[in-house]
C-alpha cells in the first residue's frame, strides 16, 4: 500500500510540476516590467515542494527525476525548452537541484512535529535553499571553466537572487496548501 501511495504521489507531483510550468503563461494576468530585468517565476518549484511536503521524499524524488527525464528527452518542459543540450545551460544546476530539494523537503516534512504551518514552510524553504545552492554551484563551476558568456554576478542575479523573493512567497503559499492537503488526507506525524 505504501508503494502505491509513493507512485501515485510521484505521478501527481510530475503533473503538478508540468502544470506549474504552463499555468503562468495560461493566466491572463498582465506582467509589469521591473525595469532592470525580466525575472522568470514559474510554479514548478512550489509544485515540486508541495509534492514532497504531502507525499514524502521518495515521491518527490521520483517526480523530480521524471520531470528532468521528460525535459532531457527533448520535451520543452523547462523554462527555455528542453533536450540534452539543456545540461550546458546556466540554469540546469537549479533543475538538477530539484532532486536533493525534493528529498530534503519530503524528509523534513515527515519528521515528528512537522505538521503545522510554520514547520511546513520551514521544510519548503530548506528545499528552496538546497535548490539555490545546487544552482549556484553549477554557475560557479561553469564560470571557472569559462562556459558562460555572461558574467557570474549577472547569472547569479538572474537565476538565483532575482527570482528568490517570489519563490519565498510561493514557499509560504505552498506550506498553506500542504497543511490543508495533509489535513484532508489525514496525514498525521
Amino acid at each position: 500500500m505504501k508503494a502505491l501511495a509513493t507512485w501515485s504521489g510521484a505521478l501527481a507531483g510530475v503533473l503538478m510540476i508540468l502544470i506549474g510550468g504552463l499555468l503562468p503563461s495560461a493566466l491572463l494576468i498582465p506582467s509589469a516590467p521591473l525595469g532592470l530585468m525580466d525575472l522568470p517565476a514559474t510554479w514548478q518549484v512550489p509544485a515540486l515542494l508541495l509534492c514532497a511536503l504531502v507525499s514524502g521524499p521518495r515521491a518527490g524524488m521520483i517526480a523530480a527525476v521524471a520531470y528532468l527525464s521528460l525535459g532531457l528527452l527533448d520535451l520543452p518542459v523547462f523554462h527555455s525548452g528542453g533536450g540534452l543540450t539543456y545540461v550546458l545551460e546556466p540554469g540546469f544546476g537549479y533543475l538538477a537541484g530539484f532532486i536533493p530539494a525534493a528529498w530534503l523537503t519530503g524528509r523534513l516534512s515527515q519528521q515528528q512535529g512537522m505538521g503545522d504551518l510554520t514547520a511546513q514552510a520551514a521544510a519548503a524553504v530548506a528545499g528552496l535553499v538546497t535548490l539555490q545552492f545546487c544552482g549556484l554551484v553549477n554557475l560557479c563551476l561553469g564560470a571557472l571553466l569559462g562556459r558562460w558568456e555572461r558574467a557570474l554576478p549577472d547569472l547569479v542575479m538572474g537565476y538565483g537572487i532575482g527570482p528568490l523573493p517570489a519563490q519565498l512567497a510561493l514557499c509560504a503559499a505552498t506550506a498553506v496548501v500542504a497543511v490543508i492537503v495533509r489535513w484532508c488526507l489525514v496525514i498525521r506525524e
